[in-house]
């Protein structure tokens, strides 16, 4: 029998997302041909190590992660790259044991910001790929002239390979990195698994006693988002249309389905919004222990919201579409492919919670027209967006680095 290359798939932080979502379609279809080992830290959350462990991968982990808290001042900022830097260098020396050159090692790392990382990997003679979800945040143009430099060099380093989960970050890559490098660049979209998805929409389940699990009417208009709760994803835009909603409307109720609970500091701001009741901020470990049931928790809502300032294409907001629940969400980076507005869902700008309101009270007072962008929604992202498409794609470029080599 011929042995099983090694497939490898890393990330330094304890949270999970979209991006360890991405990872498991990839490792789904690859587990039979490939020695699938995923390396993250210890402490990691539980139920992403759940999903792993369901999946029957290798984890391997390492004692360092990155720290995503808040930096507001120099302290926390040094502690903060402190933190990053050895966690990678722990990283580092776990991957250096390993036979990188008959291996494929894709990691979740900015290469703009982690460029001498890759550069080492690179010296190992290491096949190195990394998802862009998203192109870079705007900042100075001082910043911005280091990250373009570091990119371009990056991009031409023997064995470093960039995917691009959604058209918008591969176009926007374009003077960033080589030209050629560029032009490779394949698109893996972030996807949903249609089987599942289907799956999840045909279980037998009480929606009314999942919605009394949590503490919300089961007569309420309710309003899901899914995601971590911190800035880059509008919670307090989320908060702020529902202050406005149910001020103007009864019957309308919130829930935001976390990875982990917000801070002392969060708690405070958002018992400053005065929602009591009407807003529940769930743990997702809490909701189910299996994709599927996560999913079919996502039926108790009767609208999506999700108003990110910065975003790829976050799985949550197309699985919410593929279930069929109307939703709205907010025109940047690569949203637009998949929500057009009034035809697939609703699309607002970014800070808007007037629109954003304006949109949850039109949803709830339209029975059509939520039915409307719902069916809509659900046949445009389960016909465009299939993690089996993407995750080929993925392995077939895997493949060709050994190909390159013969």
């Amino acid at each position: 029998m011929t042995k099983k290359r090694r497939l490898i798939f890393a990330w330094p932080y304890i949270e999970w997302g979209g991006a360890q979502i991405y990872f498991l379609a990839i490792m789904k279809l690859a587990k039979a041909d490939w020695d699938v080992v995923v390396l993250l830290p210890q402490n990691s959350l539980p139920d992403i190590l759940g999903y792993l462990k369901d999946l029957d991968v290798r984890c391997e982990f390492i004692d360092g992660a990155s720290d995503a808290k808040p930096a507001p001042t120099l302290r926390r900022k040094l502690a903060r790259q402190w933190a990053r830097i050895r966690s990678q260098i722990i990283m580092y020396r776990h991957l250096k044991e390993l036979d990188l050159r008959q291996s494929i090692l894709h990691i979740e790392l900015a290469p703009w910001q982690d460029w001498i990382f890759f550069t080492l990997l690179s010296m190992r003679g290491a096949n190195v790929f990394v998802t862009m979800h998203n192109f870079l945040p705007r900042h100075s143009a001082l910043r911005e002239a280091i990250w373009k430099f570091r990119l371009q060099f990056v991009s031409r380093l023997p064995g470093f390979h960039i995917f691009a989960s959604n058209h918008d970050t591969r176009n926007k890559l374009k003077g960033w990195v080589a030209d050629k490098f560029q032009e490779r660049i394949p698109v893996t979209y972030t996807c949903v698994n249609p089987p599942e998805i289907d799956e999840a929409l045909n279980a037998e389940t009480d929606t009314a006693e999942l919605r009394r699990s949590i503490g919300v009417s089961e007569t309420d208009f309710l309003v899901l988002c899914v995601g971590q709760f911190v800035d880059r994803k509008g919670r307090w835009v989320f908060l702020e249309a529902a202050k406005k909603v149910v001020e103007s409307q009864g019957g309308i109720s919130f829930v935001w389905v976390a990875p982990k609970l917000p801070n002392d500091e969060d708690k405070r701001r958002i018992a400053e919004y005065h929602l009591g009741d009407r807003f529940k901020l769930v743990l997702s470990e809490t909701i189910g222990k299996t994709r599927k049931e996560v999913l079919t928790f996502f039926r108790i809502a009767d609208a999506f919201a999700l108003p990110s300032f910065v975003e790829g294409l976050p799985i949550a907001l197309l699985e919410a579409m593929a279930l069929g629940i109307p939703s709205i969400s907010t025109n940047v980076y690569a949203i637009p492919e998949a929500l057009k507005h009034m035809e697939t869902g609703m699309l607002i700008e970014a800070g808007d919670s007037d629109a954003l309101a304006d949109g949850i009270l039109d949803l709830s007072r339209s029975p059509e027209l939520s039915a409307k962008l719902g069916r809509q929604g659900r046949e445009f992202v389960m016909r465009n967006f299939d993690e089996r498409e993407a995750s080929r794609i993925a392995i077939a470029a895997y493949k060709e680095c050994f190909a390159d080599a013969r």
